[in-house]
Formats: C-alpha cells, structure tokens, sequence
C-alpha cells in the first residue's frame, strides 16, 4: 500500500491511498489544480483515481469536488448526510448527483482490493466520518476533526500500520489568539477540533510494536505550528503509561499546502 498527504490543514485537506492499481483520495479539499500536483509528483494524474471518499461537508475536505466531478466524473463516496450537505455548499457549482454515492458508518467498504471503513466521530457536520483503508494485512488509518475521542474511536485505529492524526491547536495560543470568542469555544469544544495533547494522549493508546509511522495532521494556521504539535505529541507518547517512547516509531507533521512524503507499506 501507499499513502502520500496532499494537503492537510485547516485551509485544505487531500490524502492520497492506493494498493496495486487501485487509487483514491480521502477528502479534496483544495484546488483541482492543486491536487493534480500532488498526484503528478508520484507520476498519476485524478484520471487514475477509482473514487474519492469524503470524511464531512467543510469546505476544507470538498473545494475540489466540484471541479472534479464535471471533468473527470470520478466517484464520490459519503455518508448520506454529507451527500447533503455537498448538495447544500453553492460554492462547488454543480455535481453530477448520479456520482454520489452513500456509505455506511462501520460498514466496510470494497472498492477493487481495498476495503474502506468509514466510522463516526464527534465534530460540527451533518455526518461526519473518519476512514480505515485496508488490503490484506496492511491497514491506513485517516483520523481528522474530532472534538473528542473514546473507546470507539481508538477501537478503529488499533493495528494500524499508518497513521494520520489531527493535532489541530495549542490550547493556550488559541485562548490568547484573535479569534472570537465563539469560534474559541467551537475548536474547544466536544465537536470541535483535536489539541496537541489529546492527539498525543490517543496516539499513545495505539501504539503497537508494527506501527510504521504516525503522522501529525489537520493544523491550525493561526493556533498552532509543526514544531509544537510534534513536541507536545512526543512527550505525551513518552510520558503515558505504556510500554513504548516516541523514538520507537517514525513521527512527522504533515505538510499544510504542499505534499508530504510518499509512504510504502
């Protein structure tokens, strides 16, 4: 399997998932310009994508759809609240309802050989979801806009050879920061965004001797930077109460706007 991140922050987010000759994107939430970068750097083009798998209606994880749709006519997969909610968002222009199309939270997906499974979390849309990607016995976790985690959540991304992580804010840069106050108290709250210390306090309750790599994602411009998010991920891994430290597995930040490295697994 492969996994490359597009994009990934609270501007746009794009990550790229394959196995053999199969290839999707999970979110398109920049340009079609953009994402047809990204895709070209690993010698592809969205021509070769078989479908895009959306986890929520933001602008932030559907901006290419639009464009995409009326080009390429790739597939587009979601959970029925988010199909309506892409059909409610103006700004994509129109997209070809016949390539929507629904998926059930906790039940897997086949798409050629890979199995997609979508699962909740807790964040402000009308469905929102995140993703495993499974082929065989390697398995991509996409974890992103979550206000809060729980037993469920860490449940779903037990074994996973990959993981991409939010690591949205510092609490205390957004508490002094100029964002109004009910935007403070969104990101804070139970369906906002995940902070540097409880991405770190999940990922610690997931560790596992195969784990390969974990990726931190979905930053915030103005509440955080990569730097921080990873110091505070790392002592968090290393002052839980498990058997591992952070030095045991490979740890980076995705890049914001830009592609982050090509994973093989």
């Amino acid at each position: 399997m492969r996994m490359m991140p597009i994009a990934s922050g609270s501007s746009g987010n794009c990550v790229y998932i394959s196995s053999g000759d199969t290839h999707i994107l999970i979110d398109a939430g920049i340009t079609r310009k953009k994402i047809e970068e990204g895709l070209n750097s690993i010698d592809l083009s969205i021509r070769d994508l078989s479908g895009i798998f959306i986890t929520h209606e933001h602008i932030d994880h559907i901006k290419g759809i639009g464009v995409i749709s009326r080009k390429e006519g790739i597939p587009i997969y979601a959970t029925s609240g988010t199909i309506k909610g892409i059909k409610e968002t103006s700004s994509l222009g129109k997209v070809d309802e016949s390539l929507l199309n629904n998926i059930e939270k906790d039940i897997p997906f086949v798409l050629k050989d890979l199995c997609i499974k979508p699962f909740s979390i807790s964040h402000d849309a009308y469905d929102p979801c995140a993703y495993t990607v499974t082929n065989v016995n390697k398995k991509i976790s996409v974890c992103t806009d979550l206000g809060k985690y729980d037993d469920y959540i860490v449940d779903n991304l037990k074994n996973s050879d990959i993981m991409l992580i939010e690591a949205n804010h510092d609490i205390n840069l957004l508490q002094v920061g100029s964002y109004p106050y009910y935007l403070k108290q969104r990101i804070l709250g139970e369906k906002g965004h995940l902070c540097n210390e409880a991405s770190g306090q999940l990922i610690s309750k997931v560790l596992h001797p195969n784990l390969k790599k974990i990726i931190l994602g979905h930053l915030s411009k103005e509440n955080n930077y990569e730097k921080l998010a990873y110091e505070t991920v790392k002592l968090e891994i290393d002052s839980s109460n498990n058997e591992f430290s952070a030095k045991d597995f490979e740890l980076e930040v995705a890049k914001r706007s830009c592609p982050s490295l090509l994973n093989v697994i």
